[in-house]
């Protein structure tokens, strides 16, 4: 099943003006979801925070490391996985929610999978588990968001593609936009999806009139008031 893309290309780039805050400041302005859902929480973290905004489609799957797969073997040959993520269109987000009790005994992603991820189009990879070997993927230009940081792969592989995902407390589905940067990850809703960059615009300039007017001279609390009030 081939997913149509939610936005542009133009509407792609418009949402990668805006950090991850200030989307999800845009995402509240029309109260389709509760404000404290929707994102992954502290327990997952960017690993590359001096890296622009990140904008892609999920591609979710199921992971587990700790034990070794029923049958052996290493997965190595994974074409379902790999036909499952070019079923989401570009650009690509990986979103592997980490089974194991804790997660992230081993790391899926290093570089060799990085690379592979890359020629699928991904330009992210999203888990509540573990990645490694963070300089080589860095240098490719993915992006990583992450439980923590673990030395092996330990048994890692893959199952129930397609499946929707938890990860950090964010529920993520097969396709979902998603906008990521250095303070965290979240999934954009599609109703409201190509409305998000005007709406961050427009508070972006909003909250600019306010730290402006707390810069100048003229600041007071009375004055702050009347300024506040002549806000939409």
């Amino acid at each position: 099943m081939a997913f149509a893309p939610l936005l542009t290309e133009q509407d792609l780039d418009a949402l990668r003006h805006f950090d991850t805050c200030m989307v999800a400041n845009a995402i509240e302005s029309f109260n389709v979801r509760l404000h404290n859902t929707g994102f992954a929480d502290a327990r997952v973290r960017c690993m590359f925070e001096d890296a622009p905004p990140t904008v892609g489609y999920a591609a979710t799957a199921r992971l587990s490391c700790g034990e070794p797969p029923i049958g052996g073997g290493t997965f190595r040959d994974r074409a379902d996985f790999w036909n499952g993520i070019l079923e989401i269109p570009a650009p690509r987000i990986l979103v592997l929610q980490d089974m194991d009790n804790p997660p992230g005994r081993g790391a899926f992603l290093g570089d060799m999978h990085a690379a592979i991820l890359k020629a699928l189009g991904c330009v992210a990879y999203v888990t509540n588990g573990a990645v490694r070997e963070l300089p080589s993927v860095r240098k490719m230009g993915m992006q990583l968001f992450a439980g923590c940081v673990a030395v092996s792969h330990a048994y890692a592989h893959i199952f129930e593609i397609g499946r929707p995902v938890y990860v950090g407390g964010m529920e993520v589905r097969h396709g979902d936009l998603l906008h990521g940067d250095q303070h965290g990850i979240l999934t954009v809703p599609a109703e409201i999806a190509p409305q998000v960059p005007a709406a961050a615009d427009r508070l972006q300039r909003t909250e600019q009139k306010i730290i402006d007017f707390c810069r100048s001279g003229d600041f007071s609390v009375e004055k702050l008031r009347d300024v506040v009030k002549t806000l939409p």
